[in-house]
């Protein structure tokens, strides 16, 4: 039996290891918190990213917890229409997913064949040509035919392997709630739950999770907005940090307001956005008879401007889980390489694009961009859309 050992047990840590245990695959599924559990908010999928989950056999629960996002436009603080919403084709509609569905999903997905393992740090990687590749936590080296690093931003194993990529901050920061519906504000019937503004170096956009009234007090369902803001993330405690989004987006078009006086400050999340500049030279190392590959966020880490980060995690997933049925291994992990590598470059540049958008401070940038966002925010949103939409697991 091939063996596997996948650092980090996010999402697609999680998408990984299941796909490769239903493969016939022994997996060791290692994570340095405690306990695996997401963060109480939300997540975007486009169709990549539901395409990806379809590949991975995870496909069937999906539409139970997914909502599609409505066609929804990009207006001003003052109200202002920047961007009409207009029709989005069916098969470029994205869908919301509460993070703690998604989880439980992954976690049904990882049957009995997957040996998880919390509280390990590796600190030790090697991938050398004469040798099984391995991992060790200072103390024990596990070898298998294959290591997966899906330890995120600070990966480690990407640390020791492609020095060259290092993490450096996008300039700004951003902060997650979801509102659940029974404290959720009721809505007049004209102010859609759904929509997105642009201000000066702030954003603010919100979707709605499922149908009010669907389920009771303890569904997952609500309103689920993020607010993204230029400069550092805050070091207050969450009650400060939410006077202060309150103070930021006051006079912000409805419902704005409305949603972050509901929001309780046990709500929120904040995360200080970061990157991988430059991207790492290989996704891909072989080692003896097997590999190392890096996925998701330990290879890509990119802003969230264009909710891509998720579903290129699972790209990569349903492309290794593929590739690897085809190809033995370490053509596998060459063939990994090269599939992805210029996957993930095309997905980071329009991101890096939409992010210098979003960023425009000052006068005269404000009215350049205000000036040229109803051409340029569509025709870049499209191309983003279509590149997300085209993806299909290789065959």
């Amino acid at each position: 039996m091939r063996s596997a050992v996948v650092v980090g047990a996010g999402v697609g840590g999680l998408a990984v290891a299941g796909a490769l245990a239903r493969s016939g695959w022994r997996v060791t599924l290692l994570e340095r918190a405690d306990r695996v559990r997401p963060e109480p908010t939300a997540v975007a999928l486009w169709p990549n990213g539901v395409r990806a989950l379809r590949a991975l056999g995870l496909g069937a629960g999906l539409e139970a917890i997914a909502t599609p996002l409505a066609d929804v436009g990009v207006r001003r603080p003052d109200g202002h229409w920047l961007v009409q919403p207009r029709p989005t084709p069916a098969d470029r509609m994205p869908v919301v997913v509460h993070r703690e569905d998604l989880h439980d999903a992954l976690i049904a997905g990882l049957g009995d064949e997957v040996e998880l393992r919390t509280g390990v740090t590796v600190r030790t990687v090697r991938a050398a040509s004469g040798a099984r590749p391995s991992v060790g936590d200072g103390r024990h080296t596990i070898e298998a035919d294959l290591v997966v690093a899906a330890d995120g931003t600070d990966s480690e194993v990407r640390r020791q392997l492609a020095p060259e990529s290092g993490v450096v901050s996008s300039g700004c920061a951003a902060w997650r709630a979801v509102i659940p519906w029974y404290r959720a504000p009721k809505l007049p019937a004209d102010q859609p739950v759904g929509g997105e503004v642009l201000g000066a170096g702030y954003r603010f956009v919100s979707a709605s999770l499922g149908e009010r009234g669907s389920s009771g007090a303890s569904s997952r369902g609500g309103i689920y907005w993020v607010a993204t803001a230029v400069g550092a993330a805050r070091p207050e405690p969450p009650e400060t940090q939410l006077a202060l989004l309150r103070r930021w987006y006051a006079g912000w078009p409805a419902p704005i307001a409305d949603l972050l006086d509901a929001t309780d400050p046990a709500d929120l999340v904040q995360q200080e956005i970061r990157e991988l500049r430059p991207l790492p030279r290989s996704y891909g190392y072989p080692a003896g008879p097997g590999g190392v590959v890096l996925l998701g966020d330990a290879a890509h880490a990119m802003p969230p401007h264009l909710g891509q980060g998720a579903c290129l995690a699972f790209e990569d997933a349903a492309t290794l889980a593929s590739l690897l049925r085809e190809s033995r291994l370490p053509d596998a992990v060459v063939a990994y390489d090269r599939v992805r590598r210029p996957r993930a470059a095309t997905v980071v540049r329009q991101t890096r694009r939409m992010s210098a958008v979003l960023k425009a401070r000052g006068p005269l940038a404000l009215r350049a961009r205000d000036a040229a966002l109803g051409a340029l925010s569509p025709r870049l949103l499209s191309t983003a859309a279509a590149t997300a939409a085209q993806w299909r697991p290789p065959t």
